[in-house]
């Protein structure tokens, strides 16, 4: 095992991305049913900001953000059985991940195919998972049908325009700039439309008048009522994402109004809280990625120790595809 020490980003208190900081410790020790792992790639996910910023909680403070990364791993620690040092894996989901040394979960670890590299599963293990989640588990999209996919050109929505796409589904995109909206047609969505004015009306046009089974909604606050008038009756709002801010104040009775609407908020964490569900899931995303039918796009890369200026960037909303932070 290496001598060297651990370079960290940790956050002593919430706030501005200024609170990242960069620091020194020692290289952990893996406890009873962990591994240690020497990260190849980190992923940067918009919830690593939620965290950062104090929208969401930390258990404590100080502590590691980010939740998804891949490498090797190094040394296992007791009852550990089925991984070996030197094993290639990926993990999503699991917090501290912005360090070029971790320890983890032996059962939150999927062992990496060979034609995955390492930075290709930061990029896409959990907006991969979280992708199977939605069009998969959440909502079962079936062939023939339209869904709406908000921010179409980031890194979960193209893998849903994507995904969505080869399940048979006529994918119709919501992105901010019409260059984001090029790409979003290049990864599968059949329509796009650029900015959020009069979206119900543009997806009547679109329907016919017969409106959408489900919407796929990462943006939050500034859409959330828009989304609900996209909806056919009986139609599925999925608010999965806060880029706008977090919805708060929502009267049930709006579901009623719109067509006896349905609601969810689900948390990936939910469905891969099994190994078996866990594994079941990362099958199923590999093959897509092997078949051809997932291309991710890797639109940023930093430096681990940049941590700050990925968040800057991820922020600024210009940024496409994922961003990976690189030890």
């Amino acid at each position: 095992m290496s001598d060297e020490t651990n370079t960290v980003i940790r956050v002593h208190e919430t706030g501005g991305p200024d609170v990242l900081k960069v620091e020194s410790l020692p290289v952990p020790t893996p406890g009873a049913g962990e591994v240690l792992l020497r990260q190849e790639a980190i992923g940067v996910n918009f919830i690593d900001t939620y965290f950062r910023s104090g929208l969401y909680k930390f258990p404590s403070l100080p502590a590691i953000p980010g939740s998804e990364g891949a490498g090797v791993i190094e040394a296992v620690g007791p009852d550990v059985t089925d991984l070996k040092p030197g094993m290639r894996v990926a993990y999503a989901g699991v917090p501290g991940g912005y360090a070029r040394y971790r320890t983890i979960a032996a059962d939150r670890l999927v062992e990496l195919p060979e034609s995955v590299s390492f930075e290709t599963a930061a990029a896409v293990t959990l907006r991969g998972l979280s992708a199977h989640m939605l069009l998969r588990q959440v909502y079962p999209v079936r062939k023939g049908e339209t869904i709406l996919v908000y921010a179409a050109a980031g890194g979960v929505g193209q893998l849903l325009c994507q995904w969505g796409k080869h399940l048979g589904a006529r994918v119709i995109g919501v992105t901010s700039t019409q260059e984001k909206a090029d790409l979003a047609r290049a990864c599968g969505a059949a329509e796009v439309l650029v900015g959020t004015d009069n979206l119900p009306q543009r997806v009547r046009e679109l329907t016919d008048g017969a409106m959408l089974p489900v919407v796929y909604d990462s943006i939050g606050r500034d859409t959330f009522e828009a989304s609900l008038s996209c909806l056919a009756p009986r139609g599925l709002m999925v608010s999965y994402g806060n880029a706008s801010g977090p919805v708060t104040g929502v009267n049930v009775g709006t579901l009623g109004a719109h067509g006896s609407l349905y609601l969810t908020r689900p948390s990936l964490m939910t469905y891969i809280a099994d190994k078996s569900e866990l594994q079941a899931s990362a099958a199923a995303l590999f093959s897509a990625l092997e078949q051809g039918v997932l291309r991710p796009s890797i639109g940023q890369r930093f430096a681990l120790t940049e941590a700050a200026e990925a968040h800057r960037a991820l922020e600024s909303r210009k940024t496409t595809g994922s961003t990976i932070l690189l030890p």
